[in-house]
């Protein structure tokens, strides 16, 4: 993997971090909860996954960590997309709760899309140009 592909995955990888933990205290925030599965879900794929994939991108094992991150950024695009845009609940952002943390979980659940998409994409580059 070049230092260029490494960097843009870091970049990536700590965008959405940031935003997740924002978009975390907009829940907290709302009183906007997950079940225990979504909670687990979260933890699992959308916060530790793109984490250890962007540590295996720094060292032998990057191929394996491009594919962890697509599938990683991949899940948590298609779990915010339905959570936050068509199914509708207390997590939609057409319904959320009233409060001051509305435009911030609205805002954050959009850049959330945004960074996963970019992700998806930057991934399957890379692994489709054997950028590894």
């Amino acid at each position: 993997m070049t230092k260029l592909s490494r960097v843009a995955v870091t970049i990536i990888v700590v965008a959405h971090l940031i935003v997740n933990l924002l978009h975390g205290q907009a829940h907290t925030a709302l009183a906007v909860g997950l079940t225990s599965w979504q909670q687990f879900y979260v933890i699992a794929v959308i916060l530790l996954a793109p984490l250890i994939a962007l540590l295996l991108s720094w060292t032998r094992h990057a191929r394996a960590g491009l594919w962890l991150l697509l599938v990683s950024m991949l899940g948590s695009l298609v779990f915010g997309a339905c959570y936050h845009y068509i199914i509708v609940s207390n997590d939609h952002v057409a319904h959320l709760p009233p409060g001051d943390a509305r435009g911030l979980f609205r805002a954050t659940a959009l850049l959330l899309l945004i960074t996963e998409g970019v992700g998806v994409v930057l991934a399957a580059i890379a692994v489709r140009t054997r950028i590894y």
